[in-house]
């Protein structure tokens, strides 16, 4: 019986994943984030149905399917035949590792459900992150809640500790943005990574902070590196989103924690 379980939490994961790519692409817009070049509206978060983003032609249901229609168009839109976004099957899979390993650690439970919940709304921060630069309040907010909320009765860590861990990851990150703008003259950490780190803390307690700052922070590097490696030009007064490593990061020091 074990097994009906664990093809179930992968299949809720990949509808999950499919949703999250609905978030990624028109949350950005819809909340005011970014515009598009030619005025075009990208919808909400359930209108219109799903579309190619090059033709606008609306996917039929088989193409809805999540992964197996990336598969079975070979990455490309059946209409227009434009090359779809690699992020879109990553997301998916991504969506189904997270149902999965919340179901490893926690098994059939409400934990379980509630874990797999944080982990896909870090895969649409960091998806967001990084293609727009933004981590939105519409999610990182209603996150830092709900984590303190699924903490109450000490689900995951004691309330007390992911109360602690919302205030000190804010404060943290705050007074280093803040000192940074004072001797810089420009932004270094944006105020989007003060409430990730806090939701962070809220879900996984003020210890989890430290390990998501510095798995992140060697994510964040590491792509840095990879980036010149390869040849690609670094700027360092360019800015880089740190929040795809910060939610590495998170998720990893939430799933340890869970584990050990």
């Amino acid at each position: 019986m074990e097994w009906f379980f664990y093809v179930t939490a992968a299949l809720a994961g990949l509808l999950a994943g499919s949703f999250l790519n609905v978030v990624i692409y028109r949350g950005p817009s819809m909340w005011g984030l970014i515009e598009e070049s030619d005025g075009a509206d990208r919808g909400t978060l359930l209108a219109p149905r799903s579309y190619c983003p090059q033709c606008r032609t609306r996917l039929s249901p088989l193409h809805l399917i999540p992964l197996a229609s990336y598969l079975a168009l070979r990455g490309r839109c059946a209409a227009c035949g434009a090359a779809i976004p690699p992020r879109y099957p990553l997301v998916e899979l991504a969506g189904a590792l997270a149902a999965l390993g919340a179901l490893a650690l926690f098994g059939a439970s409400p934990e379980a459900l509630l874990a797999a919940i944080f982990l896909w709304s870090l895969i649409a921060l960091a998806a967001i992150d990084f293609e727009t630069g933004f981590l939105p309040d519409a999610l990182t907010l209603p996150l830092l809640l709900f984590g303190l909320l699924a903490n109450v009765g000490d689900r995951f860590v004691p309330l007390e500790a992911a109360a602690v861990g919302a205030a000190a990851g804010y404060a943290a990150f705050g007074l280093i943005a803040l000192a940074y703008a004072a001797l810089r003259g420009r932004e270094g950490l944006g105020a989007g990574d003060a409430k990730l780190l806090a939701a962070i803390g809220a879900w996984g307690g003020w210890p989890a902070l430290a390990p998501a700052v510095f798995v992140g922070a060697l994510a964040t590097l590491a792509v840095v590196g990879v980036r010149a490696v390869m040849g690609k030009r670094v700027d360092a007064a360019a800015p880089i989103a740190f929040g795809p490593g910060l939610c590495l990061g998170g998720a990893a020091a939430f799933l340890g924690s869970a584990a050990g």
